[in-house]
């Protein structure tokens, strides 16, 4: 019997974000990102993981109303930025014969380059699901252009997508909500959604069951940014060839 022996590389990534992965996160990386993370960005992955390792969402928070981001995605963005992933505006300008011909700028909230490899990194918590094909491209052109190594997405997981009426409904059942009118502390339902509250509790014979399900699928509905839309394109190769880290955060991080 032969008994072959794991290469240190190969080692290394079998262990990449496992803590993360152990606490139910998505990890996925493609086109050969594992190998710029091992080499060039050790650093990375440790600010990274370090930065979600103790991320937390009461669940009020996913009730609350309030426009602008969420208070998950201010709490990640200013951690980030305290260890010098600081938003960052590309410049590129096309030159021909020394007269400038076009210019293009990409922004984007997170940058941080390590021993002249830039990772480039993005958090969509619950935009609409077109704000992936946004940084995919800009990636794509980015790393086209030689001015990042990587790009990552930070969103939400399928767990958390998939479990938000279940923990939604049971935030209602703790905090005894049975009429629209007790939404109130957390935020003012419009007529059109004060409607469908009260259709669906009919349609479910539970307030609880039936605001959870008609709520979710208002706020955090199908064509918002979650896993499964991110994957989805990824595999018909948009942001393709651009090394990607995608990360998606799990139902675990929610405490009701």
């Amino acid at each position: 019997m032969v008994c072959r022996r794991r290469s240190p590389q190969i080692e290394s990534l079998a262990i990449m974000f496992k803590k993360l992965q152990d606490k139910g996160f998505e990890v996925l990386a493609l086109h050969h990102a594992e190998a710029i993370l091992t080499h060039d960005m050790r650093q990375a992955v440790s600010d990274i993981e370090d930065t979600l390792l103790h991320v937390q969402i009461p669940v009020e928070e996913l009730v609350r109303g309030g426009g602008g981001e969420g208070q998950l995605t201010q709490r990640l963005r200013n951690e980030l930025s305290d260890i010098g992933w600081k938003k960052h505006k590309f410049e590129i300008q096309k030159i021909v014969d020394g007269v400038p011909k076009e210019s293009i700028s990409h922004e984007i909230d997170h940058v941080k380059a390590f021993d002249g490899s830039t990772f480039a990194l993005e958090i969509e918590w619950n935009n609409k699901d077109p704000f992936y094909d946004r940084d995919l491209e800009n990636f794509k052109r980015l790393h086209a252009e030689g001015a990042i190594s990587i790009g990552g997405i930070i969103t939400r997981g399928k767990s958390l997508h998939e479990g938000m009426r279940e923990i939604i409904e049971k935030f209602a059942i703790k905090k005894k909500i049975d009429h629209v009118d007790m939404l109130t502390p957390y935020y003012s339902p419009t007529q059109r959604q004060k409607e469908l509250y009260e259709s669906a509790s009919k349609a479910k014979d539970s307030f609880a069951k039936g605001w959870a399900n008609a709520f979710v699928a208002d706020k955090f509905g199908e064509a918002t940014t979650h896993w499964r839309k991110l994957e989805d394109r990824v595999k018909r190769g948009v942001g393709n060839p651009c090394p990607l880290l995608l990360i998606g955060i799990p139902l675990g991080v929610v405490k009701l």
